[in-house]
């Protein structure tokens, strides 16, 4: 068996960013899979040591984090049952309750990063640290988290860059925004019910928006996000490389939103002719 090879260390990482093209004073949102990068010393803290070298001083980075719910499930009951037991759950505090694990582990540890900004919303939660984290996070808007005033489109505003580094092709938030832009005449909408942490006491409230679970629209096969991806990524427009041992791309934010529009555009006026359009545009 051959020997495991030792960890990388945050300089490395921060050496590998800098190649993929990531430069001191970036604005950028992250998506990474620890796994996928492989041992680095430091673990988690490591990586976010890295990320901070790259952008340096002047620049920003922001991670979706999302927030633990143990009672998601409760938004299918009918509405007194609903209430019944969100009675008894804990309730959703920006500053202490954690990152959704399906995010990933990296997140929870920026959430904890002393210097990280997070915003005060159960759904569209977002970290953020450097020079432009205030622009970029403050006051969300409560319904519609990833449409017109959140960080997704300030981002893009401020000419920022995506950086995936191992994530899965279906992991990349900055399409929700996009999401928002496509000209459909219907698109897919969901309620999500949280007791919050308010003043004096907790509060259940809800928060409407489009639907970033299942989609905007019934969509056939894979998902659609990472076939908007991969349709991307051949067009040659992203940098693309190696960060530590993990395949990783590094996307203008702004670029792929105009490109995902135009992809559902296209795709999902054919879903609403009907099954031609279904069968022109789904993969085998």
């Amino acid at each position: 068996m051959s020997p495991k090879p030792p960890p990388l260390h945050p300089t490395d990482l921060a050496r590998d960013l800098k190649q993929l093209g990531v430069r001191a004073g970036d604005t950028l949102m992250i998506h990474a899979s620890l796994r996928a990068l492989g041992p680095v010393e430091g673990g988690a803290g490591g990586v976010l040591d890295a990320l901070d070298h790259a952008v340096g001083e002047g620049g920003t980075w922001m991670m979706v984090l999302g927030a633990r719910d143990d009672w998601a499930w409760v938004n299918d009951l009918p509405e007194d049952e609903r209430a019944l037991h969100l009675e008894g759950a804990d309730p959703f505090d920006s500053l202490r309750t954690p990152a959704d694990p399906d995010v990933g582990y990296l997140a929870e540890a920026f959430r904890q990063r002393p210097g990280t900004l997070v915003t005060n919303h159960p759904e569209g939660r977002f970290g953020a640290r450097g020079a432009r984290a205030v622009e970029l996070v403050r006051d969300p808007p409560w319904h519609d988290y990833f449409g017109i005033g959140s960080p997704l489109e300030r981002l893009c505003q401020v000419g920022g860059r995506v950086l995936r580094l191992g994530a899965d092709l279906n992991t990349t938030t900055v399409l929700h925004w996009a999401e928002y832009l496509v000209d459909l005449p219907e698109k897919r909408r969901v309620r999500r019910y949280r007791r919050i942490t308010g003043n004096p006491a907790p509060e259940i409230r809800y928060v409407d928006g489009l639907d970033d679970s299942d989609g905007i629209v019934e969509w056939p096969g894979e998902d659609y996000f990472a076939l908007i991806l991969q349709d991307y990524l051949a067009t040659g427009r992203a940098a693309q490389g190696t960060v530590g041992r993990a395949r990783s791309e590094l996307v203008e934010a702004a670029d792929l939103v105009r490109f995902g529009v135009d992809w559902m555009n296209e795709r999902f006026t054919s879903l609403a002719r009907g099954d031609a359009g279904r069968r022109a545009f789904t993969r085998a």
